[in-house]
């Protein structure tokens, strides 16, 4: 049976990508909301998708749709980090699903809320970790766990070069997004804390507007992070390739190859979800709190073991 979909942030980077999904997987996007009206691109999946710039609007119109019997069966929200709460809410008054980009919320509390709402109206909350259906992580996570009790130590860097719209849009402002560590580096924290177990202890060394790092203790593994957005911090030889972004994960010293495969991870997520699995707030939890703890934490000396970029910013 087909199924109805809204998306609540059409005019995002990431949109377009759960477009493809609700396409790929068979189902219909019926309405979308954004209070940006370039959208263009909706018109090559589901051009015949209403369309709203003001949630008012929006609201009304979903809520119409369920009273004439033909409510929605999920709501994907791709809207700014802050507002992810608040959307997931109203998916879940509406008696839909919510299929939500990462972060699920900024703070840990709010799953405690999310998780009673989902009792009382018997709909799930889903988040999209895409990373968790890669074949090279789950490779390392099979290799990891084949291992028990041993401890890797792990460099994690990730520079992802941004301009200068970034400080200056809801990206920028740490109420909103959750700073760097959150925005750009939730999916990593999520991964490494699958692979390798929870989290133990956490020290962070640098939290700037451009970048942050610090050493994560996790159950098998000390972890050595750097995240940033300045194209100042890559490395020599991506710098003259002309690259714009870096990514790294080594485990002992090994390089973990996960560049490739990651076109269709979204349609797979929904596929997932569809089949009735999927990542609920249990599997959202351990990240949230991982970046809550690092957005909040005192910035700590160097001293000990640290990132090498620290000494580079």
């Amino acid at each position: 049976m087909t199924k109805r979909f809204a998306l609540i942030g059409a005019a995002g980077y990431i949109a377009p990508r759960h477009m493809k999904a609700i396409q790929e997987t068979g189902h219909e996007l019926v309405a979308a909301l954004d209070p940006s009206d370039s959208v263009g691109i909706i018109d090559s999946f589901f051009p015949n998708a209403d369309f709203f710039t003001e949630f008012e609007r929006f609201d009304r119109h979903v809520d119409k749709l369920r009273r004439k019997g033909a409510r929605l069966d999920y709501v994907t929200i791709c809207s700014p980090n802050y507002l992810h709460d608040a959307h997931i809410r109203f998916a879940l008054r509406n008696h839909a699903h919510a299929i939500c980009e990462k972060p699920t919320v900024l703070n840990p509390w709010n799953l405690e809320a999310l998780a009673e709402i989902e009792q009382e109206t018997g709909c799930r909350v889903f988040t999209i970790h895409q990373l968790r259906l890669h074949p090279a992580l789950i490779t390392l996570r099979n290799d990891i766990h084949s291992a028990p009790g041993t401890i890797h130590d792990v460099d994690v860097t990730y520079i992802t070069s941004r301009g200068h719209w970034y400080s200056s849009s809801w990206k920028g402002d740490l109420a909103k997004s959750g700073g760097i560590a959150t925005n750009i580096g939730l999916h990593f924290f999520d991964i490494l804390t699958w692979v390798f177990g929870p989290v133990q202890s956490s020290v962070v060394h640098v939290n700037r507007s451009d970048c942050a790092a610090g050493l994560l203790h996790l159950k098998n593994a000390r972890v050595r992070w750097f995240l940033s957005i300045n194209a100042a911090h890559l490395p020599e030889i991506p710098r003259q390739k002309g690259q714009r972004t870096y990514r790294s994960i080594q485990v002992g010293g090994n390089e973990v190859e996960f560049s490739e495969g990651f076109t269709d991870l979204h349609t797979e997520s929904y596929r997932q979800i569809l089949a009735g699995s999927g990542f609920g707030l249990d599997v959202a939890r351990e990240a949230v709190q991982t970046v809550y703890e690092i957005r909040n934490a005192a910035v700590s000396p160097l001293e000990g073991d640290y990132h090498p970029m620290c000494k580079e910013v």
